[in-house]
């Protein structure tokens, strides 16, 4: 499976990576595979504040449903809304396809994720 090294990973299975003074964050490769196509993404509320692991919103897939986690503290600054419309970049390309925008409390919270090394041994099991 594709694990990226440009970026951080949740044992929830979300990536992270900064892009300018926010962080983007999706589902991982191994995450969309677990979930089969993805139908729906619930929208996440722009301008809330969440705790790290707190639940962000919801993906559904013809399998199942599954949360997103925020993958550090901060500020929700955007929701993909194409994502709305049409989830399907999220089963072609889950690397390139962000469901959320984050201002972290702190951008030091992104090195205490996993690398991509550490997270494939938990997305291997």
């Amino acid at each position: 499976m594709n694990i990226p090294d440009d970026r951080r990973y949740a044992a929830t299975h979300e990536w992270i990576l900064r892009d300018g003074d926010s962080c983007i964050v999706g589902i991982s490769d191994p995450a969309q595979d677990q979930l089969g196509d993805v139908v729906y993404v619930g929208a996440v509320p722009v301008g809330q504040t969440l705790q790290a692991g707190q639940v962000a919103g919801v993906v559904e897939s013809v399998k199942a449903a599954s949360d997103i986690h925020a993958p550090v503290a901060g500020r929700v600054v955007a929701f993909n809304e194409d994502l709305a419309d049409d989830p399907s970049g999220l089963n072609s390309d889950p690397y390139t396809t962000w469901i959320f925008r984050i201002v972290p409390d702190a951008f030091d919270d992104i090195d205490t994720l996993l690398d991509a090394g550490a997270y494939s041994s938990v997305a291997n099991g």
